[in-house]
């Protein structure tokens, strides 16, 4: 992902074909370990490709990727396992307190001061 994220940087500033040198300052710079085997398969998958067109590809792919829905699945598995279900019952609670708590934290956040006031 970091070399991936350092071919677009180079390409947004200006660079339309980063060579490895051009990555490995970028990752170097933030200090980040560069590996030249993924760096030139990387620059091998994208020579001659338009950045556009590839994250265009991309977001096709990610579209059928199946996302959310697995969290009931474990809630529902976990209170099946627990034998009674009692155990299931305690979580929920617990997050409720947490939330009423991180409510009042929020309201202190503006110390009095408003926007629109």
């Amino acid at each position: 992902m970091k070399l991936i994220a350092a071919y677009l940087l180079a390409v947004l500033g200006g660079n339309t074909t980063p060579s490895a040198e051009d990555l490995k300052v970028i990752l170097n710079s933030v200090g980040a370990e560069t590996n030249d085997n993924r760096i030139e398969l990387l620059l091998s998958q994208v020579k001659g490709k338009d950045v556009t067109e590839l994250i265009a590809s991309g977001r096709e792919k990610l579209a059928s990727v199946p996302s959310g829905g697995g969290g009931a699945v474990a809630v529902a598995a976990t209170a099946s396992a627990g034998g009674g279900g009692g155990g299931a019952a305690a979580p929920p609670a617990a997050e409720a307190k947490k939330e009423k708590e991180e409510e009042k934290e929020e309201s202190d956040d503006d110390m009095g001061f408003s926007l629109f006031d």
